[in-house]
């Protein structure tokens, strides 16, 4: 046998040494051959090991060194740091009186054994260049092997939760198959291959998290405060066992709804009570300060660029690093939206990311990557008045030291609870497939070059679209996934319930008259929610509305006969960011009351056909600002909608019509959501159409300076009363609307001669936003709260 011992003192030597004389080894392996023991160093190897001709049984051994035991846990505190040694990694002195006095602090820890001829098998193209006289390459090899064995037996002491990757730079530049992508790309490019090599390894020292136990258990504590004083996490534990099988077969990807800097941290701690591995958390080189960034690095964080445009290098590296983490089963964590929300509902997806793990995917280095969609909801959060600013035209502060401190001391409120909820994890092949995608691997081939010295590639463009929808599809299913298990906070009750009276204040019954058939709704459909008890009686309802009040979110009037409660003026945007946590599962039921006013407003040949055409024209208005199903799974979920209003219509609608008597039976039910789900919508999206019809069509429009242009314009239609509310002034939604029209062909400048044509089309869409905010005002004249206010 040879025995790879891997000491960092003359203690640790001896303490092997000692154990390996008494027959430890042999009885761990089952073996009494002959031991030689040698250091675990790649040059050692490269002189004494690779080139043996017999075929010894390969054994790492290493001593792990345990912090002391409190409360059943042994994990790092501040206190252990008063001795000036990591209690991971003591110094010698440390290390004997441990051995003396503590020696339960330390264990013999044994790696897989392998046969010289298995690690030979393993690394055949190292082997090859072995057999060619160089055994550096294999030496190296060998030593990567034996850690990550050591590093497996480790975590069957400490647990899953201090599972971290090692030598990952030196492994992915030791890999032939990179190497001659890098080749490939110098070609490509027409740049120094060796030059190439080295852009490439620093990119690689960028992104690699260097991850150390010690940093990681002293980072938890030190931040676990600041979000535990803020909010009471409850935590879908049932939903982490599924998962935790899962994570035996499979990387896992966790892809949380992003509303907070909070977000990370929530979710790291509770991945971790749990033992969870750590994540790899992608985040954006914004946040890579000091001292945050280096920090955070070492607890798992990889700063990625924002952009990389055209840096076919760094592309390269980020693909590998991926492919690498996730073939290792290493778990990763990222936001799919490209940033906080500042609407409190989902943004579009971003899909740099999911291409990369589609690329991966389709090299068939891992069987399969499972996506976890994780909704993170707060009832309140202490940053939200940052964030609306932004969207009012405000200038993003930018993260550093000033802002940390900052955030630290708005943390130190009680903001009541964060749900942290794990939706049906997806199989990232699975889904692609389904959706078109072939997997299959497009093979690196060295570019052809035409007579006049221009590169030329295969065309394939076919292919690419089909995986660039199929990628698209798959981020649909995580964000489906997302707001599948996001449930309905007390205060997105609250706040749509305040919203949709405009500017009217509501005693304590009158919220309550408007509350009660929603939550009766809710119950009915079975849909996700929180501590909607605490509705239901007076009390528990004043105490959200104080709550309210304290986050200067509701105003409250006590002078009067008994208190009124109304949106705080200039808080609508963080009114509506509440409320919007929750919207989602309003919005077929607000599209299936404009729907029924159309077939009686306007039916028709056939007013059920003109409800139908109504009900598809609003979930195309709607496609950029939700996530809608297919049409046909669409229409079934509106019939739903509808049986729930009038259970009877199956069996008592001879002629199938949408007429008054719905209308009627649909303002029994006790409450109206157009208005109230979809009118701060259709106003931004008026904006901007009025804004477009305003330029010239042969004009070039710059996207930034007409989102501004937006912001102004908007604020005087606000005061000149022709938006309902101040909600509807928002970046955010204003960007979205620039989407829909973008996707209508409505922003690049027109063709010569069909300038005419753009701008009746535009002034068309003007219109028709137009009449759709009068139907939704004809909506919320029949909610009933509105008509007892008359």
């Amino acid at each position: 046998m040879v025995a790879l011992v891997e000491a960092a003192s003359g203690v640790e030597r001896k303490l092997i040494g000692d154990w390996i004389a008494e027959g430890g080894l042999s009885a761990e392996v089952g073996s009494d051959a002959p031991v030689t023991q040698l250091d675990l160093d790649a040059r050692a190897l490269s002189t004494r090991l690779v080139k043996r001709g017999d075929d010894p049984l390969v054994v790492p051994i290493r001593v792990l060194w345990l912090p002391p035991e409190r409360d059943g846990v042994r994990r790092v505190t501040f206190a252990d740091l008063a001795l000036l040694t990591n209690p991971r990694k003591p110094n010698r002195l440390v290390q004997r009186r441990l051995v003396r006095k503590e020696p339960d602090r330390h264990r013999i820890l044994v790696g897989a054994p392998a046969r010289l001829s298995e690690l030979r098998a393993n690394n055949p193209e190292a082997a090859a260049l072995l057999r060619a006289g160089s055994g550096d390459a294999f030496a190296r090899a060998v030593v990567r092997a034996a850690v990550v064995a050591l590093e497996r037996a480790e975590r069957t002491v400490i647990g899953d939760r201090y599972k971290v990757p090692q030598l990952v730079a030196e492994e992915i530049l030791d890999s032939p198959e990179f190497q001659r992508k890098l080749d490939y790309i110098a070609e490509e490019i027409g740049a120094n291959p060796d030059q190439v090599y080295r852009n490439a390894e620093k990119a690689l020292r960028e992104l690699v998290a260097a991850q150390s136990r010690l940093v990681s258990d002293l980072f938890t504590q030190a931040m676990r405060p600041i979000h535990a004083s803020a909010w009471k996490v409850d935590a879908d534990l049932h939903g982490l066992d599924a998962l935790r099988k899962l994570n035996r077969r499979y990387p896992l990807v966790f892809l949380p709804s992003h509303r907070s800097y909070a977000d990370a941290l929530v979710l790291g701690d509770v991945l971790a009570r749990n033992d969870f591995p750590p994540n790899h958390v992608i985040g954006g080189a914004n946040l890579n300060f000091w001292p945050m960034g280096p920090i955070a690095r070492r607890t798992g964080t990889v700063f990625i660029r924002r952009s990389f445009g055209d840096d076919e290098i760094y592309k390269a590296v980020v693909e590998e690093y991926f492919a690498y983490l996730l073939a290792k089963r290493f778990n990763m964590e990222w936001y799919f939206e490209g940033g906080r929300t500042r609407t409190g509902k989902l943004r579009p997806p971003r899909y740099g990311l999911l291409n990369y793990l589609a690329a991966a995917v389709r090299s068939r280095r891992i069987e399969d990557v499972m996506l976890v969609p994780v909704s993170i909801t707060y009832e309140r959060l202490n940053e939200l008045g940052a964030m609306a600013s932004e969207q009012a035209g405000g200038t993003k502060k930018p993260e550093g030291l000033a802002w940390l401190a900052r955030y630290v001391r708005s943390q130190q409120h009680s903001a009541g609870r964060v749900y942290v909820r794990f939706g049906e994890a997806i199989s990232a092949r699975e889904s692609l497939v389904s959706h078109g995608d072939p997997l299959a691997e497009r093979p690196l081939t060295i570019p052809l070059h035409d007579p006049a010295g221009q590169s030329s590639k295969p065309d394939d463009s076919a292919t690419e679209e089909v995986e660039r929808k199929a990628v698209q599809r798959l981020a649909f299913d995580v964000a489906v996934g997302i707001n599948a298990v996001t449930p309905i906070t007390v205060n997105s009750l609250v706040t749509l319930a305040l919203l949709g009276v405009h500017e009217r204040a509501l005693t304590i019954g009158e919220v309550r008259t408007v509350l009660d058939p929603v939550i009766a709704y809710i119950a009915a459909r079975g849909l996700p929610a929180g501590e909607l008890t605490k509705l239901r009686d007076e009390q528990g309802l004043r105490v959200v509305l104080e709550q309210l009040e304290l986050a200067n979110v509701v105003t409250v009037y006590r002078g009067g006969l008994e208190p009124v409660y109304a949106i705080e003026p200039g808080a609508h945007l963080e009114a509506a960011f509440y409320r919007n946590s929750g919207v989602h599962w309003f919005v077929n039921r607000a599209i299936l009351e404009l729907a029924a006013l159309t077939a009686v407003e306007q039916p028709g040949d056939d007013p059920l056909r003109s409800a139908w055409k109504a009900a598809f024209a609003l979930r195309d208005l709607l496609k950029f600002e939700f996530f809608f199903p297919e049409r046909a799974e669409f229409a079934d979920q509106i019939i739903e909608e509808i049986r729930l209003i009038v259970p009877e219509w199956d069996s008592n609608t001879p002629d199938d019509r949408l007429d008054r008597q719905f209308l009627s039976a649909l303002t029994s039910s006790g409450f109206v959501m157009a208005h109230r789900v979809l009118r701060s919508f259709f106003d931004a999206q008026l904006v901007v159409a009025e804004r477009l019809a305003a330029h010239a069509p042969d004009e070039v429009i710059d996207r930034k300076q007409f989102i501004d242009e937006c912001v102004a314009v908007g604020k005087q239609m606000l005061l000149q009363q022709r938006l309902h509310s101040p909600e509807s002034v928002s970046t955010e939604l204003f960007t979205s609307a620039w989407k829909l029209a973008d996707n209508h062909h409505l922003i690049e400048p027109a063709e010569p001669g069909k300038e005419q044509e753009l701008a009746e089309r535009r002034i068309e869409l003007a219109e028709r936003l137009r009449a759709l905010g009068e139907r939704v005002g004809r909506a919320a004249a029949l909610d009933p709260s509105n008509q007892v206010a008359r």
